[in-house]
């Protein structure tokens, strides 16, 4: 969106997920939001402190809205002025793999398949909106595309698998405009817009945390938008040809305020966060869920307590799930319905990965790991 400052990955019901989510839990009114409280193991005589986000050295001050986890050991960050960084070793060291000559571009997602390849967005107006792909860590990027339109802004971008990836831009002539690459990135196209429900006036995404275009599963995806009188959420079942727009329970009406990041575990169950990104501004009812598909959405019963632009299901749990924003982390235990802060760090995003680790990212190079 202009002015506001990935494929989610799948997840099914698992231990690692449970326990992590029961030890993130806040268990009585002594331990405080953002504390990392200790349980006096057995005997032991010493203290266990529970999972916790662990901050990792960047050794810059870029903001980090883009944000690709592979693995507990791998993970990469996109932020401002062309900033990459990769780490292969748990976020002990980050090397700086940024594009050359990209230190004007704004890098707001990225999507990773493994420690090697790599495809990141950077958003703008007109030909500041680009994509490039990386083969080899970052050692080399190609720039695959870059927007010939000046009234096209790209906001975010996701991918079902290795080949198959979508890129969205706010409406373009009324109607939002998909791009789609068959090969990993390396080549894009338009998609047609005949399938795309007209924009409300004023309507856009939110580029805050590459959360505002998810995918699950081989043909699913979401288009998450704010800034207009209802904050809505476009679905596709056939990799954005044809869209379904529904309205979302997140007060609108403001170009500030709308649904920031989606996060499906399945192609039915989904979690969206939002409200208003100004610090002087309240964002309640913030959070809501759907059960099918994005057909229809419920407003959380206990809802996020203030803006947030990220979200991420547990690893291997079907009812656990992080939010994250600039005043803080919340939890829900029961997918979404109820929400409680477990950390007053600042993040703009998170990803959770298929062996147990969920990464953070946000501003002033912040970088963080779950860690016990």
């Amino acid at each position: 969106m202009r002015g506001m400052g990935k494929s989610r990955r799948r997840v099914s019901m698992g231990l690692a997920g449970a326990a992590l989510a029961l030890a993130l839990a806040p268990t009585g009114p002594a331990q405080a939001a953002g504390a990392q409280p200790a349980a006096a193991e057995a005997g032991g005589g010493h203290a266990q402190a529970k999972p916790h986000w662990a901050l990792k050295g960047s050794g810059t001050d870029a903001r980090f809205r883009g944000l690709a986890a592979v693995s507990r050991d791998t993970a990469w960050v996109a932020g401002t002025k062309g900033t990459v960084l990769r780490t292969s070793d748990g976020g002990a060291h980050w090397r700086n793999v940024s594009p050359p000559g990209a230190g004007e571009l704004e890098f707001r997602d990225i999507e990773a398949f493994d420690s090697k390849r790599a495809v990141v967005l950077a958003i703008g107006e007109g030909d500041a909106s680009r994509v490039f792909r990386t083969d080899d860590g970052g050692a080399t990027w190609t720039e695959s595309f870059r927007n010939p339109d000046p009234k096209a802004f790209y906001d975010c971008l996701t991918f079902f698998d290795a080949r198959h990836g979508l890129a969205m831009s706010d409406p373009v002539d009324g109607r939002y405009r998909i791009l789609s690459t068959r090969d990993g990135g390396r080549s894009w196209d338009v998609l047609p817009s005949d399938g795309m429900p007209a924009a409300q006036e004023g309507e856009a995404g939110f580029a805050a945390s590459g959360q505002c275009l998810v995918s699950s599963g081989p043909r699913d995806v979401w288009l998450a938008t704010g800034g207009a009188a209802r904050a809505r959420v476009l679905h596709s079942s056939d990799r954005g040809l044809t869209w379904r727009a529904t309205d979302a329970p997140i007060p609108a009406g403001d170009p500030a305020r709308g649904v920031f990041g989606l996060a499906f575990r399945d192609r039915t169950h989904g979690i969206a966060v939002g409200g208003d990104y100004r610090a002087d501004q309240a964002s309640p009812r913030a959070s809501a869920t759907t059960r099918d598909g994005a057909r229809t959405w419920t407003p959380s019963a206990g809802p996020v307590p203030a803006y947030r632009s990220g979200v991420t299901w547990l690893p291997h749990s079907s009812t656990s799930a992080l939010a994250v924003g600039p005043t803080g982390t919340d939890l829900t235990l029961d997918a979404g319905r109820t929400w409680r802060t477990v950390d007053t760090g600042s993040y703009d995003t998170a990803d959770c990965t298929h062996d147990g680790a969920c990464w953070a990212s946000g501003e002033k190079g912040r970088i963080a790991r779950m860690e016990r």
